[in-house]
């Protein structure tokens, strides 16, 4: 099967970090919108896209909290967003739509930390799946004509090595017949992949282009302190004295690390004319013909995108599966 997976020798690195990336990168009048911009990596690409002149909308559940956490960025404003309440997501994109703004970027960033029990959402869906994946395509799908309208736009999914992990589980999505956490982050982590190839395909003649980032492991973020702080440790992921461990060797990075490859995606001229492929390391990804098993258990599994995260049969199912999903 043919594929786009080829690096480009972008010539950034691992260790580049958002504003290396952003370096003579002019985003004046550019409006972006990030998911969970206020925290994590997410602050830190809204940081860094605002430096660079964009306008920012966060999306945020706690809108009061993010507006504090944000407070002394320029250009950054802040809208309610819940993305396991469908409500919530077309409140949003309303409002949105009522200030008449294109949209040239829209960064899906946010993410649920891993569950160590099964939660559902108010449908029934499983959480990571519901929130990951599904939030964000709803949240997609609504923005649309804010996309269109800007004359040429790119949507960015926050995915991760551990896409790897699982496949789409399409006989039992949500878990119902025994979860196992790392086995749901890699179905949703799958899924922003798939969700990034079929968009592209469905709107890249409307200027719209997808790509879906591994931003490498951070162990200060939300989602990887949600695992606790022995885990952390005995992974190699904190040190013993309780920080934050950075070895670029084995994907380990800095939070101004692993926002690059985010803000890489969103704004580089080497990708014009390119989309629907996976990133890591600020540049495309290699395809990893022959993966190897992985359990979770791994300290620092290969990052390399695998090929059922970029089949465009399952990119299309997967696609029409949720346009069913986010109606119920």
């Amino acid at each position: 099967m043919t594929h786009n997976q080829h690096p480009l020798g972008s010539g950034f690195t691992s260790a580049s970090t958002a504003d290396d990336v952003l370096t003579g990168i002019d985003l004046t009048g550019v409006n972006v919108i990030v998911t969970g911009g206020h925290a994590g990596l997410g602050l830190e690409t809204t940081r860094a896209l605002s430096k660079a002149g964009a306008s920012v909308t966060v999306g945020a559940r706690n809108p009061q909290r993010a507006t504090q956490t944000v407070e002394g960025i320029e250009r950054v404003e802040v809208g309610r967003l819940d993305l396991a309440d469908p409500a919530s997501i077309e409140a949003f994109t309303a409002r949105r739509a009522d200030s008449g703004r294109p949209l040239h970027i829209l960064i899906n960033n946010a993410g649920v930390p891993l569950h160590e029990k099964r939660e559902v959402d108010a449908r029934g869906y499983e959480m990571q799946f519901a929130t990951n994946h599904l939030g964000h395509f709803q949240l997609t799908l609504g923005l649309l004509p804010a996309l269109r309208a800007a004359g040429g736009a790119r949507v960015v999914n926050l995915s991760s090595g551990g896409h790897r992990l699982s496949d789409i589980r399409w006989d039992d999505l949500h878990f119902t017949e025994g979860y196992q956490s790392f086995l749901a982050y890699g179905q949703s982590k799958t899924a922003a992949v798939l969700f990034a190839v079929e968009l592209d395909r469905r709107w890249a003649d409307d200027g719209i282009r997808g790509y879906a980032v591994h931003p490498g492991i951070v162990a200060g973020t939300s989602l990887n302190s949600s695992v606790g702080e022995e885990q952390l440790k005995a992974t190699g992921l904190m040190d013993e004295h309780g920080q934050p461990v950075v070895d670029l060797e084995r994907g380990i990075k800095t939070v101004q690390q692993g926002a690059a490859t985010t803000v890489f995606a969103s704004t580089s001229p080497l990708l014009e004319g390119i989309g629907g492929v996976y990133l890591k390391d600020n540049d495309i990804s290699e395809l990893d013909r022959e993966p190897q098993p992985l359990t979770g258990a791994e300290k620092a599994p290969p990052a390399d995108v695998v090929q059922h995260a970029i089949d465009p049969q399952s990119a299309r199912r997967l696609w029409e599966l949720s346009e069913e999903l986010i109606k119920g």
